[in-house]
């Protein structure tokens, strides 16, 4: 059973960097990503790593968020710069089970997810 905790949320204004970590237990050796969610907007993927370090990001995130994961550590980061009002959003970690050899960002791709972080960006 994969156990994730994410942390690192919270209020920043427009322009200001946050850095979300997702602890990890279990079998976390696959695909592993982010995603957020509003109340008026369903789920999405932000940002993803597969098993080998490659990594995809959405298109509203490039230049701006990057992806990493320290498997020492079996933590999952997500380092936030250049934040904007609309990524204000709950932020979740998830992970796929099995090996995983190209960084996914479909909902259906993944089959555990933390409870999320609160992530506010105000203008």
């Amino acid at each position: 059973q994969v156990q994730l905790v994410e942390s690192g949320g919270g209020s920043v204004q427009a322009g200001g960097s946050l850095r979300l970590s997702c602890a990890a237990s279990g079998y976390t050796d696959g695909c592993m990503g982010w995603f957020r969610q509003t109340p008026t907007k369903a789920r999405e993927g932000v940002a993803a790593v597969d098993s080998g370090g490659g990594t995809s990001h959405e298109d509203s995130v490039k230049g701006r968020f990057t992806i990493s994961r320290d498997n020492a550590k079996r933590t999952l980061y997500l380092q936030m710069n250049s934040l904007k009002p609309e990524d204000t959003a709950m932020y979740y970690c998830a992970a796929r089970y099995g090996g995983c050899w190209y960084p996914r960002l479909g909902l259906d791709d993944y089959h555990y997810w933390g409870q999320g972080t609160q992530v506010t960006v105000s203008s």
